[in-house]
């Protein structure tokens, strides 16, 4: 398979007055490929990509694409409200040289399961890249449903799915009812459930906190194909323990996406890889004591700063 392993969904640092951090940029990608991630998701969720003006996505995609320099695949995420203005986004990703796109379904719109069928048909026939359905029901309002994906892998419309939906006992009904395809590739986006969703059967991992502890999901991901899976609970526990990040910043006038995604932008920062926790608008930065915990959190999982050179 292309796709395998853990690829992080690539936070998009960000200078304080709102643009781009190239060079931190630069930097975390260095970070993630010294870890020894196996690919890179760009403009997801993690990465604020709703937040970036399509320059900015255009930025992230050229600057992140030759950091990589083609040592591990580069998949993109093409998120918009209409399967046109996805078509947009993915031809566009795909002149930057992206090994597959990532889309969910159509939002706003509330589309039924025929119509998410069309929307990627209509989106593999236009760009002829892998794609990858984004099932993400808590931000788009609308579930993938497991008859659908079996539709799309049986056709080879889709290569893969990134399960963001939470949702476990779906999670392994849809391993079992693509399990005949061998060349779909189904990934979930828990930082919580790695392992199990490893041991069920899943080609890999996207965490959002995969770019604080790279290493830490690599490791777990590396017990689980040998088989050992007191490794991987135990890296798994570790990381659980860890995630407890997301919810120090949560406050009056920061909300949920702020404080998680944030907190990740914090403890780079306090790990040395990136200059700013900048979010993007409206978001708010997190609080100097939220920083305080997170770094206490840090120190508690054994992470120091780290020295990456690009």
């Amino acid at each position: 398979m292309m796709f395998h392993g853990v690829i992080p969904p690539v936070c998009t640092p960000m200078t304080p007055d709102g643009e781009v951090a190239v060079d931190d940029l630069r930097r975390l990608v260095a970070f993630l490929l010294d870890e020894g991630v196996h690919g890179l998701f760009l403009l997801g969720s993690t990465s604020e990509t709703v937040g970036l003006t399509d320059a900015q996505q255009e930025t992230v995609l050229t600057t992140a694409i030759a950091a990589a320099g083609g040592r591990v695949p580069v998949i993109a995420g093409c998120i918009d409200f209409t399967t046109r203005r996805v078509i947009d986004r993915a031809l566009r990703a795909k002149a930057h040289g992206v090994d597959g796109i990532v889309s969910c379904a159509p939002f706003y719109l509330k589309p039924d399961q025929a119509e998410i069928v069309r929307h990627y048909t209509m989106l593999q026939e236009a760009v002829d890249l892998p794609i990858l359905a984004y099932d993400i029901p808590g931000a788009v309002q609308t579930k993938i449903e497991r008859p659908t994906l079996a539709t799309l892998a049986a056709s080879g419309v889709l290569s893969g799915l990134k399960d963001s939906s939470g949702q476990e006992a779906n999670f392994r009904g849809v391993l079992l009812d693509t399990a005949q395809y061998p060349e779909f590739s189904v990934f979930t986006g828990s930082e919580l459930m790695a392992d199990v969703a490893l041991w069920l059967g899943a080609a890999g991992i996207v965490p959002g906190m995969g770019n604080v502890d790279p290493g830490g999901y690599v490791r777990l991901y590396d017990a689980a194909v040998a088989g050992d899976w007191g490794t991987a609970k135990a890296e798994q526990e570790r990381l659980y323990r860890l995630f407890r990040i997301i919810s120090v910043g949560q406050a009056p006038g920061i909300g949920f996406s702020a404080a998680a995604w944030g907190s990740f932008k914090v403890a780079l920062k306090l790990r040395g890889v990136i200059s700013s926790a900048t979010p993007t608008a409206p978001m708010s930065s997190l609080s100097p004591g939220a920083e305080a915990k997170i770094e206490a959190l840090l120190k508690e999982a054994s992470l120091e700063q780290v020295a990456v050179t690009t």
